[in-house]
């Protein structure tokens, strides 16, 4: 049986497979999404953590957010691909980044949140909800 979620970093030394499907899938466009990403937002999926299995070993930074919680950003040590996302207030849950996906067309995000730091330049989707401040996964 292959996995319903696959992906890898850039240069193929961190990859993961899921078997299920995700808890939550949105938009974030706060500014530490904007800063580690580049962009304007980084498109999230929410997994349980039993639940990924993890080829590689990601080197991790933590950061505090906004709401005084730990963020932890695991990326490949190697390339710099971002790829996982764990936060200290939902210890059971892994944020994957869908860019990471080998079929990104399986990302089908449920909202925007964090829209009151979005760039003036961010063009969202007008069919998703919005929501100023976080989601809840």
């Amino acid at each position: 049986m292959s996995s319903k979620y696959t992906g890898q970093c850039l240069c193929g030394q961190i990859s993961y497979t899921v078997d299920v499907d995700p808890l939550f899938a949105g938009n974030c466009h706060c500014k530490d999404c904007q800063r580690t990403s580049g962009s304007a937002y980084v498109p999230a999926m929410i997994f349980p953590a039993s639940k990924v299995v993890i080829h590689g070993e990601p080197r991790i930074f933590v950061s505090t957010s906004d709401s005084g919680n730990a963020h932890s950003r695991g990326f490949c040590p190697n390339c710099g691909s971002q790829l996982f996302a764990r936060f200290s207030h939902l210890p059971d849950v892994l944020g994957i980044k869908a860019g990471t996906l080998n079929e990104t067309s399986r990302y089908r995000p449920m909202l925007d949140f964090h829209v009151a730091s979005a760039a003036e330049w961010d063009f969202m989707n007008p069919e998703l909800p919005k929501k100023q401040g976080a989601a809840q996964a």
